[in-house]
């Protein structure tokens, strides 16, 4: 019986404290009952312990509105129906559809080859083509690229094999941009 009523106290002043903004609380002593007080045991306590209770009540409640609202925003956002819309055809297309590149449907030698001119290094082991995209050597590039014709080939599972204009090898490769 007495853990029932200490649980319908708590609950009570939970309550309050979603209605009253945390630093509005006006204190256990004002919102509950002279009767609930005294049957709580709170009279009991000092001024000093009243006030740490208030004090871990209001930073729990500021915790969980911070939280609430968050969770709140995010529901928002994704149960809003033109947040919904624009995303949905984004989420569909694969990745490399969305970074530019072709689709592979599991038949990587049907695949268009790229074909353009590298016009410098762009660091280290990478390159720039004439067609403003980036590649980087997954190896390293021994052979001079600017100003020469190169092809881009796919391979299976999404990689790429860099073949230079009257140069007899082939270098894997990878787009960064």
């Amino acid at each position: 019986m007495k853990a029932l009523r200490s649980f319908r106290l708590i609950a009570f002043v939970l309550l309050t404290l979603t209605v009253v903004r945390a630093d509005d609380f006006p204190g256990l002593k004002v919102i509950m009952t002279a009767d609930d007080y005294a049957r709580a045991g709170l009279d009991r306590l000092t001024p000093d312990q009243i006030h740490v209770i208030n004090a871990a009540l209001i930073r729990h409640f500021r915790a969980n509105v911070s939280v609430a609202a968050e969770r709140k925003a995010a529901e928002q956002v994704t149960t809003n129906p033109a947040h919904t819309a624009a995303v949905a055809p984004e989420r569909k297309r694969s990745g490399l559809d969305r970074f530019g590149l072709p689709l592979f449907n599991g038949d990587w030698k049907n695949e268009p080859i790229l074909k353009a001119r590298a016009t410098g290094w762009v660091g280290g082991n990478s390159f720039a083509l004439d067609n403003g995209q980036v590649w980087e050597g997954l190896e390293p590039i021994t052979v001079e690229l600017v100003g020469r014709e190169v092809e881009i080939q796919p391979r299976p599972a999404g990689a790429y094999a860099l073949n230079v204009e009257g140069k007899n090898t082939t270098l894997r490769v990878r787009r960064l941009k």
